[in-house]
């Protein structure tokens, strides 16, 4: 593989988002959203840490107008500890950058500073659409590294502990083994340096199926590469591969899948949809999540993602948190 290019580019290109660098920001010890929560979810500490997703609020940002840097505002209002961005919901404000490099150094000086004034921790970025990091043709792999390397210095910059990226780009199961190894060393090697996790996040395709993913964590053997399961993205094949919505002709088991992802995870995604008058999610058993989440040894941060429609955003997201605290209260 062709690592010392991109790897040269990544490094002259993360210097000046190196400068506007700043340690992880100090949590608040509470937020107003605190007293909100019933008093049985506050007075005892869940065995991880809270973090929120932002694509939990995209529809407010894409559809209401919402600016995306008033998502630690949103975040700390809800009473949310860390936070996990979104690369594509600030593409936008790149495009209208004077170039990359500038709308990269805005992108983190303005992520930043929210993140202060608030008093929240930068968790990771998710990065989405940079292209194919298991297509089998080694110069379209070493392509999409080189364009998650910018994401991966504005992590570092913004005080980040890992990256999430995606293994799409490849239809043969055995082949995307094969490149998903190669795209993630090759990325790993450069995230290293920077002292980033490199997470893959089972999202759709052969990624959904936890013992492949775990097949490919143990070929890359890398301390920065691991996971982030997601607790309902085990969707294998859809009816329509061109409409994420068509619905899933083909799942994997969900419990099963995050056991066995579990073991790499150095981040996890609370997933949620729809609830019922228990305020349980309706496909998602969270007790039983929580517990192998427990029983894996997992304490970090666990990110509330709500992708529902029958709730607003808010509501859909202040559920999963509360649902989260209580079920952690009930794992053993």
């Amino acid at each position: 593989m062709k690592r010392r290019k991109f790897i040269q580019q990544g490094s002259r290109a993360g210097v000046a988002l190196s400068l506007l660098g700043v340690a992880a920001c100090k949590n608040k010890e509470k937020t107003e959203a605190d007293a909100e929560m019933p008093e049985e979810m506050t007075s005892a500490a869940p065995f991880f840490e809270l973090s929120l997703a932002q694509w939990s609020i995209h529809r407010m940002i894409r559809e209401d107008g919402l600016d995306p840097y008033a998502f630690a505002e949103k975040a700390a209002a809800w009473g949310f500890k860390g936070l996990e961005y979104v690369s594509q919901l600030y593409r936008g404000q790149m495009e209208a950058a004077e170039n990359e490099q500038v709308g990269m150094e805005d992108f983190v000086a303005r992520s930043n500073a929210e993140a202060a004034q608030y008093g929240l921790v930068n968790v990771l970025i998710m990065i989405d659409g940079e292209g194919p990091l298991a297509h089998p043709d080694e110069t379209e792999r070493n392509n999409a590294i080189a364009n998650h390397i910018k994401w991966v210095d504005a992590a570092a910059a913004m005080g980040c502990h890992a990256v999430r990226v995606n293994l799409s780009g490849n239809d043969n199961e055995e082949s995307w083994i094969e490149s998903s190894i190669a795209g993630l060393q090759g990325l790993c090697t450069y995230a290293a340096e920077k002292n980033i996790n490199v997470l893959v996040e089972n999202h759709g395709g052969f990624s959904s199926n936890g013992a492949l993913l775990a097949q490919v964590m143990q070929g890359v053997a890398m301390d920065n590469c691991g996971t982030l399961p997601d607790f309902g993205n085990f969707c294998i094949r859809r009816n329509d591969p061109s409409d994420w919505s068509s619905g899933c002709a083909e799942a994997y088991d969900i419990y099963k899948g995050v056991e066995e992802l579990m073991p790499f995870a150095k981040a996890v995604s609370a997933k949620s949809h729809d609830f019922d008058a228990q305020g349980n999610e309706t496909e998602i058993d969270y007790v039983r999540m929580l517990q192998i989440v427990k029983d894996a040894g997992y304490s970090g941060y666990i990110g509330v993602e709500y992708e529902g429609s029958e709730l607003g955003e808010e509501a859909g997201i202040l559920a999963t948190r509360d649902l989260l605290l209580a079920a952690a209260a009930s794992v053993s």
